[in-house]
């Protein structure tokens, strides 16, 4: 970036997080009276111990992300027969079956997304600490599609929920929430706010 290209800091200027208007600043960003004029939320030229909140988030992910996978995400009794089915259990049934087109979308959404959703976000917070120059574009685009395709994660939820739902045919068939969906349902939630809490501003300091 060229150096002498203007930026928001140095003209005084600080996006609202909360309603994003472009604020004046105060020649003190400790000053109490440094709010937003519009919604009346506090002002602050960088998210508040973004890098600290964010690799907080990012570990806690990772602690539900295990038993997410290795407890089972559904329980069904068919006939008298009960079966549970972890997430992987699911995806091997599917393929057997031969449906590779649902067996794909969950494994890409429950098992590979949410995977690299984390890392990316791993290597965000260490090239900022590092204070990386390299590719600042790049690394924003990154952090664009980890935020954006955070949420489809939760296909698999969805899916469990809609099956719960109308699957009801009492002696029959019953399907019910397994602990593993409690805690990819967690894992996911996290994963989006740890995506919330980290400032891409921090990667263009460095080149200022």
């Amino acid at each position: 970036m060229n150096k002498s290209s203007p930026t928001a800091l140095n003209a005084s200027l600080i996006r609202c997080h909360s309603c994003h208007l472009l604020c004046k600043a105060a020649p003190s960003l400790e000053d109490v009276s440094t709010v937003c004029p519009r919604c009346g939320a506090k002002l602050h030229s960088r998210k508040p111990n973004s890098i600290a909140r964010t690799w907080a988030l990012v570990i806690a992910a990772f602690v539900f992300y295990i038993p997410a996978n290795v407890l089972p995400i559904t329980h069904v009794i068919s006939f008298g027969k009960a079966q549970s089915d972890t997430i992987m259990s699911g995806v091997i049934y599917f393929v057997k079956s031969g449906s590779w087109p649902i067996a794909l979308v969950i494994f890409v959404a429950s098992v590979f997304v949410p995977l690299l959703k984390l890392f990316l976000l791993i290597y965000l917070l260490i090239s900022v600490q590092l204070k990386s120059r390299w590719r600042p574009k790049e690394r924003t685009r990154l952090y664009r599609i980890t935020e954006a395709v955070g949420r489809w994660s939760m296909v698999d939820i969805y899916v469990v929920t809609i099956l719960v739902a109308l699957v009801k045919l009492g002696s029959l068939a019953t399907i019910e929430a397994g602990p593993g969906a409690i805690f990819f349902a967690a894992m996911v939630i996290i994963t989006i706010f740890a995506a919330m809490s980290f400032d891409p501003r921090l990667i263009w300091d460095t080149q200022e």
